[in-house]
């Protein structure tokens, strides 16, 4: 076995947990009207039956004044119980254990949500909007201490094996814990025995409310850049309490704060293996405790090693197993490299949560439609055909790699010598080779499908029906405008500036078929990583970047990744300058004429090259063509319309699954 520190079992109070690998909690956001349903069935299962040891659904708001999205599930209200009672026996049925995580996020709570005031231990703010908080009396704290026992009490008889508190990310749990939100001068303020109080009280009526037969476990994390809040050190003290005490069982350890929100589900930008230190460190001062590992653990090999050298107990993924629901299952068969690799792009987890939406996956549409798709797994087509794919970009490989899941003989043909489109070319920019790797996966699940991959072969209308395929898929992409025009700026003179020499896409620049000079304009309407992504690349190489935009911020779009802030850090240290609400007025002689979208005000900019990062045009002449005869043909992804790479994923893999 190649990682075999994963697959030892563990004891876990009165479970055996069959590995070492947990799907830890998070936010699915998928109840309607605040009880879980078939959606969050599939979901949960199909993560079971791929192997993981325990599963811990997603936060229940312990109170009125803890509720924080719109898709959480009813406050302290019995009438979730049959409902959760469906997922725990079908997770039990695979297998797995499977546990519920309570919460109240004390001040950072949400009023358009609750409705309800925030509570917290001294009335501070949040850390996150203006709002202001109320201090908590002792009988508010006695019925938030009630409402955990009534909730754990309610997991048990939905059939948890256990609840985990969240403490992280500076929760309520945490702001009585540490000095700096904790500012009361009665039993539960000032000395660190009285700030534990509250989590103590917790602790002893939810052990009291389910007996012994109840994991209990703590979810903390840490924020090293943030001297505000909970140090490694602090929490150290927290949990070697905790452990002389015996208070949980568990306590699962991650990054990130509300200060600094991009730590708590790492994008690119970050290392792998960012919580394991802290993981290791709280190992140190439990001797009863399991501790639990997690944030930006991507691998068998990352697991593997952080369990092997004693560094935890057990490892949460999520995003990895959001990815691939059956990561766990591949690795113990030894095929880590048939594991769809996560991203770490966040645009569908929590790009889709931070809109409120029900989460997903770009590079696996069926996480979240489980219940519709039928999970991860394909059924095998009653009638097999001859499949064509015209264009290798992510739609269409994942509709050839789909349609031969289920059986049918597939032929993609790809117009370059690469697969994976502009895709491949978003690959190439800074922080972004984890796209390749996974470029990498779908050619490998191609070959041993057996599809017939033909690359430097333009095909025409003409060419695709008279070939006689029973299935023809189009998949033929976009390509930047030949006549590029300024959204926010629609001026002929504007449009006309962008139209002669110096005028490079951004594609051009990442395909390196750009000779740009020093001084580089980087005009970015999209407000995502193609302008963006291409800026740090210019930077990078020693080119001297000025960022055009007409939004207030560079990186608009990413702000739902949470790498909006990271980004801009890393072009200003570049010496990126960055030209916000703003648009192009005309560019000649070297000078570049920027107008103000605020007061119209003017600012003459040197520069060498302008690079566009615009919205491209579809290719779909072929399709027309096709059309034209009356053939019937599928389109999928950028040739419909252009869009990002996660639509192009959904669609190709439905085109898969209905040919």
């Amino acid at each position: 076995m190649d990682h075999p520190a994963i697959f030892q079992p563990l004891q876990l109070r009165h479970l055996t947990l069959r590995n070492r690998i947990v799907f830890g909690a998070h936010t699915a956001n998928m109840s309607v009207d605040g009880l879980p349903g078939d959606r969050h069935l599939g979901y949960y299962r199909e993560r079971a039956m791929g192997g993981a040891a325990m599963i811990v659904v997603e936060p229940v708001p312990i109170h009125r004044t803890a509720v924080l999205t719109r898709g959480n599930f009813r406050a302290d209200d019995d009438s979730v119980i049959p409902h959760f009672r469906r997922i725990t026996e079908a997770v039990h049925a695979e297998g797995a254990h499977i546990l519920q995580q309570l919460y109240h996020v004390g001040a950072h709570g949400d009023w358009d949500n609750s409705l309800a005031y925030n509570w917290s231990p001294s009335g501070l703010p949040s850390m996150h909007d203006s709002d202001g908080s109320h201090a908590m009396t002792q009988g508010e704290i006695a019925d938030i201490v009630a409402s955990f026992a009534r909730c754990a009490a309610r997991a048990k008889a939905s059939g948890y094996d256990g609840c985990e508190l969240m403490a992280a990310y500076n929760a309520l749990i945490e702001q009585f814990w540490s000095p700096v939100t904790n500012r009361r001068d009665d039993r539960y303020g000032g000395s660190f025995e009285n700030r534990m109080r509250f989590s103590d009280e917790v602790l002893q009526a939810i052990r009291r409310a389910c007996g012994e037969d109840f994991v209990i476990g703590l979810a903390v994390s840490v924020d090293p850049a943030r001297p505000d809040v909970q140090s490694i050190e602090s929490l150290q003290e927290v949990v070697g309490w905790l452990d002389r005490h015996h208070l949980c069982d568990y306590v699962t350890v991650g990054t990130g704060s509300y200060f600094d929100f991009t730590r708590i589900i790492p994008p690119v930008v970050y290392e792998d293996k960012l919580g394991a230190p802290y993981a290791a460190a709280l190992k140190e001062v439990a001797k009863n405790l399991r501790i639990q590992a997690e944030s930006h653990i991507r691998t068998p090999d990352n697991a593997n090693y952080i369990l092997a050298s004693g560094g935890a107990d057990m490892i949460s993924i999520v995003r990895g197993q959001i990815a691939d629901p059956h990561w766990v299952n591949k690795a113990k068969a030894d095929r880590a490299s048939d594991i769809r690799p996560c991203l770490s792009c966040n645009q569908m987890c929590w790009g889709r949560r931070s809109r409120d939406y029900h989460i997903s996956c770009l590079i696996n549409p069926s996480a979240g439609r489980e219940f519709e798709w039928g999970g991860d797994r394909f059924t095998p087509s009653a009638k097999p055909k001859r499949v064509l794919v015209v264009g290798g970009g992510p739609a269409g490989l994942e509709a050839a790699r789909v349609a031969a899941e289920r059986g049918h003989r597939v032929t993609l043909a790809e117009a370059s010598d690469k697969l994976g489109g502009q895709f491949r070319l978003a690959g190439m920019q800074p922080r972004r080779a984890q796209i390749l790797d996974f470029l990498d996966w779908l050619e490998r699940q191609l070959e041993h499908l057996q599809v017939e991959v033909r690359r430097n072969t333009y095909l025409d209308a003409e060419e695709i029906a008279a070939m006689g395929y029973d299935a023809v898929i189009l998949a033929t992409g976009s390509s930047p405008t030949d006549a590029p025009t300024q959204r926010y700026w629609p001026h002929a003179e504007a449009d006309k500036a962008l139209r002669g020499p110096h005028i490079w896409p951004a594609e051009a620049v990442m395909a390196r078929e750009a000779r740009l000079g020093k001084r580089v304009l980087v005009l970015d309407e999209g407000g995502n990583y193609k302008g963006v992504g291409t800026a740090w690349h210019l930077a990078e190489a020693g080119h001297e970047v000025t960022i055009v935009t007409p939004d207030p911020q560079v990186g608009k779009e990413l702000i739902r990744t949470a790498i909006d802030g990271p980004v801009r850090m890393r072009l200003a240290k570049l010496g990126t300058k960055f030209l916000v609400e703003s648009a192009l007025a005309d560019f000649a002689d070297g000078k570049a004429r920027i107008v103000s979208l605020l007061d119209g005000s003017e600012t003459m900019i040197e520069i060498d090259d302008i690079v566009t990062g615009l919205t491209n045009v579809s290719n779909d002449s072929i399709a027309r063509d096709l059309q034209a005869t009356g053939m019937t043909v599928m389109t999928v992804g950028d040739c419909i319309a252009a869009r990002h790479a996660a639509a192009a994923l959904y669609d190709g893999r439905r085109a898969g699954m209905e040919v």
